[in-house]
């Protein structure tokens, strides 16, 4: 925990623990998902539980260095990014409003919504009344990979993953469990492709990308980039974990002459930031 006396960032660092669960990692639980004829067994009495309000649940051995870098999945964690690049969202938020760099918020690639959650606490803590924060997500879980006009994204198969896909009224309601569900908030409901170049936003001061795939990385570049302000962020979430996001980024970078230095934030976080000049 932080031993500054500001109350905005105690506010800050008590969010990051909640939202990563990491004041709570002794209490994690997941449901079982067993396979097989035990998985039968398992659905069958998890049906008949469930009728009465109960579930079952195992104790999820999770590790506080794990959820500092974002390095587990979390059962019941609002985010799964970790506190290093919560901190890093914090920095940046920070330095936007305090440096007057026009713009607002968007992640793409939600979750369940927690980062955003955070970037909306920040702009709260630090007194921003203005600036909207952009929710953009399927809602649906990862596309189909399209190997016709994205071959990198060939064999991609995080559209099979059901963790992955967390609901609009999911993700709203836990923004209204902080209390940050609000007028400055704003969703972005479909495939990127067809929805970032469409949001109503003029300039961006934060874009942060966690889509995972080539696909993704590049439809959100293409569509925000042009919108980020001088002196703005642009971090990417999956850029040393999955080599299809990392060559979206170099593609698109090496595309449009980007030569601002990229920062590492944890094993796989990084971001850089547009040129005062740009």
């Amino acid at each position: 925990m932080a031993t500054s006396n500001d109350p905005a960032e105690r506010y800050l660092e008590l969010l990051k623990g909640t939202l990563t669960r990491s004041l709570f990692i002794d209490e994690e639980v997941r449901e079982p998902s067993p396979a097989g004829w035990k998985g039968s067994v398992y659905s069958f009495v998890s049906r008949q539980l469930g009728r009465a309000g109960l579930k079952i649940v195992q104790t999820e051995y999770a590790s506080l260095e794990a959820r500092e870098v974002g390095g587990d999945w979390p059962a019941t964690a609002d985010t799964m990014i970790g506190h290093k690049r919560l901190d890093l969202l914090q920095y940046a938020v920070h330095t936007v409003v305090g440096d007057e760099i026009p713009g607002d918020v968007i992640e793409t690639g939600v979750w369940r919504g927690g980062a955003c959650i955070f970037a909306r606490a920040a702009l709260l803590a630090y007194g921003d009344t203005s600036r909207k924060v952009w929710v953009a997500d399927s809602f649906e879980g990862l596309p189909h990979p399209d190997a016709t006009s994205y071959p990198v994204d060939a064999g991609d198969n995080h559209w099979e993953n059901a963790f992955l896909a967390v609901g609009l009224d999911e993700v709203r309601r836990r923004f209204d469990r902080y209390g940050l569900l609000d007028a400055q908030v704003e969703f972005v409901v479909g495939w990127f492709k067809d929805t970032l170049h469409l949001v109503p936003a003029t300039s961006f001061s934060i874009i942060r990308l966690d889509g995972d795939m080539y696909s993704s990385t590049t439809e959100a570049l293409e569509a925000l980039y042009s919108r980020v302000s001088p002196g703005g962020f642009i971090i990417i979430d999956d850029y040393g974990h999955i080599p299809a996001c990392r060559k979206a980024v170099e593609d698109f970078r090496a595309a449009q002459f980007i030569s601002e230095p990229i920062t590492q934030i944890d094993w796989t976080g990084v971001y850089w930031r547009k040129s005062l000049t740009a």
